[in-house]
């Protein structure tokens, strides 16, 4: 249970750091480029999916 709460914990600081990295930049074009938006927040929800899952699975493997 202690690799579960670790990698949950490494996970929320990444995504705490990856979002006030990105939050501080703007972008003008939002509104004229929203397929392109769009695309890589599909990109960014499937590779998070992923990685979740590989996660669930190395914890239900070691621990479990």
């Amino acid at each position: 249970m202690d690799i579960g709460l670790v990698l949950v914990i490494i996970v929320i600081i990444v995504a705490l750091i990856s979002t006030l990295l990105l939050a501080g930049k703007a972008d003008e074009n939002y509104s004229k480029s929203t397929k392109r938006n769009t695309t890589n927040l599909l990109i960014i929800y499937g590779v998070v999916i992923f990685l979740s899952l590989v996660a669930v699975g190395v914890y239900i493997y070691w621990v479990v």
